[in-house]
This record gives C-alpha cells, structure tokens and sequence, in this order.
C-alpha cells in the first residue's frame, strides 16, 4: 500500500517550487534590457523534472502553458547536456511557438556523498524578443514563410559548461537589428536559469532529494486529479463550436477555427478538425500553440491555487490535424499564429464549454492581441543621410 503523503509537505513543497520559478521571473525582469521584458514582462519560468514534465511554472504568461513543454521534451529527447549548459531555441516546428520567443533551457545537477552527479531537474524560461531579424522591425510583419519572419534558432548550446559561447551568440547577434538590446536580454535570461539552478539545489539539500522528487510527483499527481474533477463537473457529451478570422492579410478572407470537444468522464478532448488549411500569411500556428490553448481554456475551470504542472494536462488530448491553421507544416509564416490565432482558438474552446457549463464561461474578448510593432532608424544618433542606430519596440494592448 501506497504510504500516504503529508498534506502539509506538499503545501510547503508546492510554494517552494512556484517561489523558485517566481525569482527566476523577478531575475530575468530586473536584469533584461527591453522594455518588452522590464515592463511589458512578456516572458515565461518554469520547473521540469528529469524526464521534461513540468514541476512548477510560475504565474506569468498562460501563452506558454503548453509550448515551453514542448521545447524541454525536444531538447532533452535529442541532447545530451552537461552541467553548465544552457540550450537556446525559438524554431516553432522543434518546440517554440513563434520566432521573437527565445527559450532557454539549462539541466540542474544534484550528486549524492559517494555517488555521481546526474540531472535531476530542468529549468527554462521563454521570453519574447522585440526584435529577431525579418523582413521588418519587430519580427511580427505579415510574411508568407518563415524565413521572412527572423532568424530561426534550433536547439543549440549557447553555452558550455558555463561559458557562452562566442560564436553562436555572434551568429545570433548578428540576424537582429538591435543586437544591444538582445544581447542584454539573453543574458537576463541565462542569469535566471542560475538563479533557478541554485534554488533547486538549495531545495535539495535542505530536504534531501527523495523527500524532494517524491514530492513532486505528489503536487503533480494532486493537480491531476483537481483537473479531473474540474472535467467531472462539465457533462459528458459532444460539444462544438466555430469562430474566425477575417483574414491572413493576404485577401483570403475568413479563416475559421472549428472545434469539438467531446467530454467522458475525466478525460477531455479537444478536436480541431475542419479548421481552416495553413494560409499564405503568417496567421499560422503550431502545435504547441493548439495545446497551450487547450490547456489554458480548461486551466480556467480549475480552482486558481492549484499548482501550474503537468498534472494540469495530463486528463486533456488535443487533436491538431497537421496542415491546417492550427498546426501548420515547415516552412509556413507563423508569427501571427502565437498571438492572433491562438486567442480565437481560445474564444472557440471557451464558446464550446459555455454550452455545457454556462455559469462558469464568460463572454469571448476581443480575439486579438491588439499587436503594435515600430522600428526604423533614429536619427538622433549616428551621422550622415539615412545613418542612425537601429531600434525596435514591441506592443499589445487589450481589448
């Protein structure tokens, strides 16, 4: 039989690690040079234990919920990391979502007295970049594949066993228009992934690792079964539900995003079968993007103060026809598709759920991100006819 665990450790389990990804937020803002992190705080922490499942995200962009996963599971499937390396990534189709959200990953290591040292959590955090290159400033024009849309960023080592590497951040640095600014920002993001590192271990050791992934486990199975639960109160049947867009900005007119959910029980799925095919223009999504808006929507029915974990998505299947709007395929234009689309999808999961459980779905919002892109070349710095620094900003209002 199973030993019952202490419901008080998992409170204190439960804060420590929401904490450790909060101050890896609260590093990655005060240290970041964009005001697109400072201020519009446009970024992502989380937690994943050794095998990618998320331990802990912190509250802070419901955009990542279900992509950051996606990029831990890629890299930790084709990668072997050692202790001080930090693997950078942004490609949509390898985990990301759209090119100016950068994601950082970076393997903790714990040994035991007399042991060796082995990777026993993962800490990432994804933050969006005001500029990554394109066809303009920004990063968020209206393209018709990706390679309009930035520099695309496999995963790669940006650094080695504590040290960046020179050249990749160079290459980087090199596709952007503003390379102070993004220079500053990755390494923001790198100092969070140390601060994340030391609390871990700080956790660790004060607990002692078994006591430690065992309650991790715990937080993740107990967040499993309050979504499972939240599930139970929707009744069991078919539901379904079309939105749209007007349009990719090509002429295409209406691109619609059908969906069907079917609940049973504890299990939910979500089916966007009959959504539009990819378009011309970059209102494209990936996969992650149909998952994060699933799991957002259904995160909505769960009480606020249960953990952000992988239990939380454990009970929900997406299906995300590849080919289609909603999982577009290599090599379409997607920087849209993470901040237009995955708001009518959302809209359209939500409009579903308000014909099972009208008393807890409210009315859609304004579908968009209400995105606002300016750059050019100031002129108050540099000299000469049409000479000046480069600069970029990046804005969402809402709606």
């Amino acid at each position: 039989m199973k030993k019952k665990y202490d419901p008080v450790l998992l409170e204190v389990f439960r804060h420590l690690f929401f904490a450790a990804a909060e101050e890896m937020g609260v590093a990655l803002c005060l240290s970041s040079f964009s005001p697109n992190i400072k201020e519009r705080r446009d970024y992502s922490c989380a937690i994943f234990d050794a095998k990618g499942k998320m331990a802990a995200q912190a509250a802070h962009l419901p955009a990542h919920l279900g992509s950051m996963p996606m990029s831990v599971e890629y890299v930790i499937e084709r990668m072997e990391l050692a202790p001080g390396d930090v693997v950078a990534l942004n490609d949509p189709f390898r985990g990301g979502n759209h090119l100016p959200d950068i994601t950082m990953i970076s393997p903790v290591y714990f040994k035991k007295k007399g042991g060796r040292s082995r990777i026993v959590y993962y800490v990432a955090n994804r933050a969006h970049h005001s500029d990554v290159g394109g066809s303009a400033p920004g990063s968020m024009s209206i393209t018709t594949e990706i390679f309009q849309d930035g520099v695309v960023i496999p995963p790669v080592r940006l650094a080695r066993g504590g040290e960046i590497d020179g050249d990749v951040l160079r290459l980087i640095l090199a596709n952007v228009r503003t390379p102070e600014e993004r220079e500053g920002d990755i390494a923001a993001q790198i100092a969070a992934n140390r601060v994340g590192e030391r609390r871990i271990l700080e956790i660790i050791e004060r607990h002692g690792l078994t006591r430690t992934l065992r309650y991790t486990r715990e937080l993740q199975a107990y967040a499993e079964r309050m979504t499972r639960a939240a599930i139970r109160s929707v009744p069991d049947g078919v539901y379904r539900f079309e939105d749209a867009m007007d349009d990719d900005g090509f002429g295409s007119g209406p691109v619609p995003i059908c969906v069907k959910l079917t609940v049973r029980g504890e299990r939910l799925r979500v089916d966007f079968t009959g959504s539009a095919p990819q378009t011309r223009g970059s209102v494209n999504a990936v996969e992650s993007i149909a998952r994060t808006a699933a799991y957002y929507a259904v995160r909505c029915l769960v009480p606020y103060d249960i953990p952000n974990n992988s239990g939380c998505m454990d009970p929900i299947e997406v299906i995300a026809p590849l080919g289609t709007v909603v999982n577009s395929k290599f090599p379409a234009a997607v920087a849209g598709g993470n901040v237009e689309t995955s708001q009518r999808m959302v809209d359209a999961i939500l409009g579903a759920l308000a014909q099972a459980r009208p008393d807890l779905i409210p009315a859609a919002s304004c579908g968009s991100m209400s995105n606002l892109s300016i750059g050019g070349l100031d002129s108050r710095t540099g000299s000469g006819p049409g000479r000046g620094r480069s600069y970029a900003y990046y804005e969402t209002t809402g709606g």
